[in-house]
C-alpha cells in the first residue's frame, strides 16, 4: 500500500508499505477520505504531541476490509469512521470519566499510524458505522465530535448571543452547531474575504472582517477558533460581564500570550479550553445522518497522498477559498 509519512518535522514522503494485518480486536480499514486538520499541520511543523516517524490522518472514513479475532462491533464491507483517541480505561482520569485526558493516551494518526494511507488499523471500540453517509461527510465525524464536546462543555443558556472568531472549517462547524443548539444570534469575525463570505452563507447573523468592529462586552460567549495567541488574548474584551470564553483553536505548543488578569476578575469571566472529544462520536454520526448538520460544502480541495504538502500550504497561506482539504488515498 501507499502511505504518506512524516519522518521528522517539515519532511514528508510517500512510501510503499505492507498492508497491515488485523490482530485481535483490530479493524482494517480501506481509507476513502482523510481530511487535513490543523493538528496535522502542527505535527508536520513539530509543534504538537506525538513522535516521529508518523503516518498522520485522524479525520477519516472508509470501508472495513478485514477484522481480527474477537471483533463484534463491525463487519467486512461496512462503511465506517474512526474516533482516533484511545484511552487505557485504567488510569485515574479514565476511571473518573475524563478519558480525553488519559495518562496513557494514544491516537490514530498522532501516536499510531493514521488515515493518510490506503489502509490503516483501528481498535474496534474506535470504529463507528456511518451507514450510507458519503465518505467525505463521514470524515467529519472526528472534528464534529470535538465541536460537540466543546459546545456541551460551554453549556450555553437558550437564546445566547455568541461571537465566533475564525471561519475555517472548525469555525463553520461551531457556527452550525450553535445554531442547532438554539442560540439567538451568532457573529463571526474572519479576515479572509472568501471565508467571511462563506460564513454568511453558512448562517452567521453578522459577519465582520475586522474583530475590532465586534461589540465590546457584547456577547454571552466568545469562541476562538483560530488558535492564534494574540487573538485568544483579545477575546476577553468581547465577553459580557459574567460571560464565557471557549478557546477551541489549537495554538502552537510552547507559544506565549499576554493577558490582563484584572479583566477576568472584574468581569467575572469563565475561561475554558476544550481538548479533543469525550465519547461524542455517536452524537456526531447522528447529527450527520439526520442531515441537519451540513458539511459537504466544507470540502474545497481533493488531493492525492503525494499532494499533502500542497494541501498544508493552501491551509497555511489562506490565499484561496480554502476550507477542508481532503486526501483521497484510494483515488
Amino acid at each position: 500500500m501507499r502511505a504518506l509519512r512524516i519522518p521528522q518535522p517539515n519532511q514528508t514522503e510517500v512510501i510503499d508499505l505492507p498492508i497491515p494485518e488485523a490482530g485481535p480486536g483490530d479493524v482494517l480499514i480501506r481509507v476513502m477520505a482523510s481530511g487535513i486538520c490543523g493538528t496535522d499541520v502542527h505535527i508536520l511543523r513539530g509543534e504538537y504531541l506525538g513522535g516521529y516517524p508518523v503516518i498522520p490522518g485522524h479525520e477519516f472514513a472508509g470501508v472495513v476490509e478485514a477484522v481480527g479475532e474477537g471483533v463484534t462491533r463491525c463487519r467486512v464491507g461496512e462503511r465506517v469512521a474512526v474516533e482516533p483517541n484511545i484511552a487505557c480505561g485504567r488510569c485515574v482520569h479514565c476511571l473518573n470519566n475524563r478519558q480525553n485526558f488519559c495518562e496513557n493516551w494514544r491516537a490514530v494518526g498522532v501516536t499510531l499510524p493514521g488515515g493518510m494511507a490506503q489502509y490503516t488499523l483501528a481498535p474496534q471500540e474506535a470504529v463507528f458505522s456511518i451507514g450510507e453517509i458519503p465518505f467525505e461527510v463521514g470524515a467529519f465525524v472526528e472534528p464534529l465530535s470535538c465541536v460537540l464536546h466543546g459546545l456541551i462543555h460551554l453549556d450555553l443558556a437558550p437564546a445566547a448571543s455568541v461571537l465566533v472568531i475564525g471561519a475555517g472549517p472548525i469555525g463553520i462547524l461551531l457556527l452550525r452547531g450553535l445554531r442547532l443548539m438554539g442560540t439567538a444570534s451568532v457573529t463571526v469575525a474572519e479576515r479572509n474575504p472568501a471565508r467571511l463570505a462563506f460564513a454568511r452563507v453558512a448562517g452567521a447573523d453578522v459577519a465582520l472582517d475586522d474583530l475590532g468592529a465586534a461589540a465590546l462586552n457584547g456577547f454571552d460567549a466568545v469562541i476562538d477558533a483560530t488558535g492564534v495567541p494574540a487573538v485568544m488574548a483579545r477575546s476577553l474584551d468581547f465577553a459580557r460581564p459574567g460571560g464565557k470564553l471557549l478557546w477551541f483553536g489549537v495554538p502552537p505548543s510552547g507559544a506565549r500570550m499576554e493577558l490582563e488578569p484584572f479583566k477576568i476578575f472584574q468581569k467575572g469571566l469563565t475561561l475554558m479550553g476544550s481538548f479533543t472529544s469525550l465519547r461524542n462520536s455517536y452524537q456526531a454520526v447522528d447529527w450527520l445522518r439526520s442531515g441537519r448538520m451540513k458539511v459537504d460544502d466544507l470540502v474545497s480541495h481533493r488531493l492525492g497522498l503525494e499532494e499533502f504538502e500542497r494541501g498544508v500550504q493552501l491551509i497555511e497561506r489562506g490565499n484561496e477559498d480554502v476550507r477542508k482539504v481532503m486526501l483521497l488515498p484510494n483515488g
